[in-house]
């Protein structure tokens, strides 16, 4: 399957934490499956603040779950899903660039104009 790009969803919930990988034909299969699933997920997201005195971390500072592309020449990006609910994309890997939302765009929206403007 040459052009394959990787789909990985990382959650962690009640029953711990789960990966699942999809392998895909193409970076439009690979965005709709990221929304599908993290789409899926939103509802169940929401976290308490979790404070350990010497730092509280708030809600919306907790992943609570990660959608991640990668694909040929280094493509690499995903969709944060935060502890209340909301979502941020995001591009790279190891050093992460939030992608900045349009107004009326959706994260996958916005990750879609991203990693197609890196693909060129």
């Amino acid at each position: 399957m040459a052009g394959a790009v990787t789909v990985t969803l990382r959650s962690s919930g009640a029953g711990g934490a789960r990966v699942q990988r999809h392998r895909l034909p193409g970076l439009d299969e690979a965005l709709a499956v990221l929304e599908e699933e993290l789409s899926a997920l939103a509802g169940q997201a929401r976290r308490e603040a979790i404070d350990l005195r010497v730092r509280r971390f708030e809600p919306v500072a907790q992943v609570a779950a990660r959608g991640e592309i990668a694909g040929l020449r280094r493509l690499r990006g995903g969709v944060d899903l935060r502890g209340d609910g909301s979502m941020e994309a995001f591009t790279g890997r190891l050093r992460r660039q939030v992608v900045e939302q349009r107004e009326g765009e959706s994260p996958f929206d916005a990750l879609r104009r991203a990693l197609s403007q890196i693909r060129g």
